[in-house]
């Protein structure tokens, strides 16, 4: 597209050539924008570009509007998975991904999400077990979250069983000391 017909021409063999190199111009255009649209999304990572390009109809401007929505597809996807992303790392669980997808940009919709689900049920059991046991006195309570592996079935098990071992040990020192106050001395705490 770096050529255009710079002969002298006449009458309709003029028109021609303005028309053609009209066409090469305006397919410059389409390509430098198509082209700095996809380097600007596509690889450098500047969310929100459109391709502008005056003056083109019919199947050029069919392919800006198609590479335009594209970009903004693109762009509305990667923004709300970053965004319920840094919720997340802040600790904010309340976010989820909205955006309307299909393919592979749904199923990391659909993985992130339950994520989310699943760190919202871990941090509402482990919050429940701990209020129980630790501050309403409720011995016994275990968090029950289910569908998870790996590290949170870890974390999981852990504080059920810091909470196992703190009902035990509360409750053998309850038994020792209910011993002590109906005059059993021989009761001794065994945890």
């Amino acid at each position: 597209l770096s050529k255009t017909i710079d002969v002298q021409a006449q009458g309709e063999i003029s028109e021609l050539k303005l028309t053609v190199n009209s066409m090469v111009e305006q397919l410059r255009t389409f390509a430098a924008e198509v082209t700095r649209v996809a380097r600007e999304v596509g690889t450098e990572g500047k969310l929100g570009g459109q391709a502008h390009v005056k003056g083109v109809d019919g199947t050029w401007k069919e392919l800006t509007d198609n590479v335009n929505t594209m970009a903004e597809n693109l762009t509305a996807q990667v923004r709300d998975i970053a965004g319920v992303s840094k919720a997340v790392a802040k600790g904010d669980l309340s976010k989820k991904i909205s955006v309307e997808v299909k393919g592979e940009m749904g199923d990391l919709k659909h993985t992130i999400n339950t994520m989310v689900d699943q760190l919202q049920e871990f941090a509402t059991e482990v919050s429940r077990v701990s209020l129980e046991v630790g501050t309403e006195g409720k011995l016994g309570g275990q968090a029950v979250v289910k569908d998870v592996s790996g590290t949170w079935k870890e974390l999981t098990d852990n504080v059920n069983t810091m909470a196992s071992n703190l009902t035990t040990q509360v409750r053998s020192i309850a038994e020792v000391t209910t011993a002590v106050a109906c005059g059993d001395l021989s009761k001794k705490i065994d945890v």
